[in-house]
């Protein structure tokens, strides 16, 4: 009798430890197996060099909408998050687990991200754009960009800089370091420099930076991207006649001032490098970083004969184009009386 009550005793602890340990392991797969994340859509989360586990806790918390995230703490004190943090953006789908989500960040496992290129006139504009963009504070792309010894290393001075960036969208790493950027820029130039554009640079006796100067000036002339290889053609064909190009962008970049409406003949007798009524020749360097169509459009020029252009009276954003000084000057007189008519003397 004494033996089977013993028995009986034994069975109901095995029978105890076993309801424990099925409560443990149900529990432990509804904390870190079940789904717990419920975003409407993937959500993204952002590390930062300043974030603390906690702090990356309650972003997880805010972008995935979790049931549940106990499981989340536990394995964060478990695998010591707090001494391995790594920056970067990651992802949250719907119906993924805490071990999914946690073991992403934990190990590293980020995003890429689209990161934009514009064809902006500035470079601290560049700086600002990736700044907003990227995990790089803008200060931070700034700094190299103006420092003169940087830019050389490069391959550049700090004029032919902007025909460092050949602007698209380029997927990496929100948290990429300058170096990586830069870097990245690099080969993304000798990418778009291939053999065929190299070939047509040296058929029209000019190298990238010159181009990109060219198809800066064309970008800034008009934003129609059809006439663009037009307007190509005719700075061309003032170049191989040793004609000053006569680009009112230029003297708007010497200003300093591209919201110029109406150039006067006193901006024109401005001492600029840039100037280039003065001085023949293209000038130092691009006056914005060029688009890849306006690139494009130097290198597939439109071969005619005009010499001259006047925007067209109509603010369409095109152009009159003229052969000879004669007709420029009846174009440049009906926009000159439009400019009039509408109250634009600056």
């Amino acid at each position: 009798m004494e033996k089977k009550k013993k028995v009986k005793l034994l069975l109901a602890i095995l029978a105890v430890i076993v309801l424990v340990a099925l409560a443990g392991a149900g529990t432990a797969y509804y904390l870190l197996l079940a789904p717990q994340f419920h975003p409407e859509k993937t959500q993204y989360v952002y590390i930062d060099r300043d974030d603390t586990a906690d702090s990356v806790y309650h972003k997880v918390q805010q972008a995935g909408h979790p049931g549940h995230l106990a499981g989340f703490r536990w394995m964060a004190r478990y695998r010591h998050y707090d001494q391995c943090l790594h920056t970067g953006r990651y992802a949250i789908h719907p119906g993924e687990s805490v071990y999914q989500v946690f073991s992403r960040l934990y190990r590293g496992y980020q995003e890429p991200m689209n990161l934009t290129i514009g064809s902006v006139r500035t470079l601290d504009r560049l700086a600002r754009s990736v700044g907003e963009q990227l995990m790089i504070d803008s200060a931070e792309i700034a700094a190299p960009l103006s420092d003169t010894a940087f830019v050389h290393r490069l391959g550049y001075t700090p004029a032919t800089l902007p025909a460092l960036f050949i602007p698209n969208t380029y997927q990496v790493y929100w948290n990429m370091s300058v170096e990586e950027f830069f870097r990245r820029m690099q080969r993304e130039h000798d990418a778009f420099w291939n053999e065929k554009r190299l070939a047509q640079a040296d058929a029209l006796h000019m190298t990238p930076e010159e181009v990109a100067t060219l198809a800066s000036i064309v970008e800034e002339e008009t934003n129609n991207n059809a006439e663009k290889p037009m307007v190509a053609g005719l700075y061309i064909n003032r170049l191989h006649a040793n004609m000053p190009l006569q680009a009112d962008p230029t003297i708007k970049f010497a200003l300093q001032n591209a919201g110029i409406r109406r150039i006067t003949n006193a901006d024109l007798n401005i001492d600029s490098p840039y100037n280039t009524y003065l001085h023949t020749g293209l000038p130092p360097g691009p006056i914005r970083i060029p688009s890849t169509v306006g690139l494009d459009a130097v290198l597939n020029y439109t071969k005619h004969n005009y010499l001259y252009m006047c925007a067209k009276e109509d603010f369409s954003g095109t152009h009159n184009f003229a052969a000879n000084y004669r007709d420029h000057l009846r174009n440049a007189r009906k926009y000159w009386n439009a400019l009039n008519r509408r109250k634009i003397y600056r």
